[in-house]
C-alpha cells in the first residue's frame, strides 16, 4: 500500500467539505474508492518526509525485535532495542553499529536499498491504481469521519502480473477516512487457492488474511502503523513460501531532509528502550 504524503490532495479535501453529505449519497462505492487510490497516489509523489521511529516487528519464527529506525534522504538506518522481549545485548548493538558503519561509507549498499525501495515503491503504486477495478465494492456504513467498504475479487479484472493476481483473489474490508479520502484500514483474506505458473511454481492456500493499519501522524501525512500478514503455501520443490509478518511502527518523529547517514547515527543514539 502506497504510504500516505501531504499532496495538492488539499483541493479534494475541500471540495469534498464543501459538498458535504450530498457528495457522498450521489457516489458509488467504486467512486470513492477511486477517490481514495488517486489521492494515496497524489500524496506519494508529493511527499518528501523522512522519520524516525520505533519498529516492533514479529518474525517468522515467532521471535520479536523492536529496532529505532532513522530515515535519510541517502538511505534508512536502524539499530535494536530489544531481542524476544529482552534489551539488546551488547554483541547485537555491535553488530548493528558494524553495518551502519560500512553502509554508511558503502555507496554499493546505499544503492541496493535505494533499488529495492524504488521497486516496492512502483509495485504499491501499480496495485494502489488498481484497487477501483480489481474488487467488487459495496459500502457497510458511514460515521462522520469515515466510510466502510467491503470488497471481493472482479470475475471481469485481468491482472497483469503475479502481484496483481494475488491481490485479485483478496475479498475483506476497506475504510477510507472522510477528510481527504485517506486510507484507514485495508484487510482481508485469501478467498481461494492462489496458483502461480498453474500451480508449478507455487500455491498460497485459500484463508490467509492480512491486515494494514494507517494513522495520520502529522497534518496531511500518513503512515502504514500496522502490518499484519498470515499467508502460507507452497512453492517450487515444495520450498515453503509461508509469510507470517506483524510490525507495529510507533512513536515517529520527523527527521530534517538534510540530514546526514552520520547524524542519523547520533539520532539512532538519542532513543533508548521503547
Amino acid at each position: 500500500m502506497v504510504i500516505g504524503k501531504q499532496v495538492s490532495v488539499v483541493a479534494l479535501a475541500a471540495f469534498s467539505f464543501a459538498m458535504g453529505p450530498l457528495l457522498h449519497a450521489q457516489q458509488d462505492a467504486k467512486q470513492i474508492v477511486q477517490l481514495a487510490a488517486n489521492a494515496e497516489l497524489a500524496a506519494n509523489r508529493e511527499d518528501n518526509s523522512h522519520w524516525r521511529y520505533i519498529d516492533r516487528h514479529k518474525e517468522d519464527d515467532g521471535v520479536t525485535n523492536v529496532f529505532v529506525v532513522v530515515e535519510t534522504e541517502h538511505g534508512a538506518i536502524k539499530r535494536h532495542l530489544e531481542e524476544n522481549g529482552k534489551p539488546a545485548s551488547a554483541a547485537t548493538i555491535q553488530a548493528d553499529n558494524d553495518y551502519n558503519q560500512r553502509f554508511i561509507h558503502d555507496p554499493s549498499l546505499q544503492a541496493k536499498q535505494k533499488r529495492d525501495g524504488i521497486h516496492d515503491e512502483k509495485s504499491a503504486e501499480q496495485l494502489t491504481a488498481m484497487m477501483p477495478t480489481a474488487f467488487l465494492w459495496t459500502i457497510v456504513s458511514e460515521t462522520p469521519e469515515t466510510v466502510t467498504l467491503s470488497y471481493k475479487p472482479n470475475p471481469d479484472f485481468r491482472p497483469p502480473n503475479i502481484e496483481a493476481h494475488v491481490m485479485g483473489t483478496m475479498a475483506g474490508t476497506l475504510i477510507v477516512n472522510k477528510a481527504g479520502y485517506r486510507i484507514r484500514t485495508f484487510k482481508g483474506s485469501l478467498s481461494d487457492d492462489v496458483y502461480i505458473g498453474y500451480g508449478i511454481l507455487g500455491k498460497l492456500r485459500k484463508g490467509g488474511t492480512f491486515d494494514i493499519e494507517r494513522s495520520q501522524i502529522a497534518p496531511g501525512l500518513w503512515q502504514i502503523t500496522e502490518t499484519h500478514v498470515h499467508i502460507s503455501g507452497r512453492a517450487l520443490f515444495f520450498k515453503s513460501i509461508g509469510q507470517q509478518d506483524d510490525e507495529v511502527k510507533s512513536r515517529f518523529t520527523p527527521v530534517p531532509l538534510s540530514t546526514t547517514l552520520e547524524q542519523a547515527v547520533t539520532l539512532l543514539d538519542e532513543v533508548r528502550q521503547p
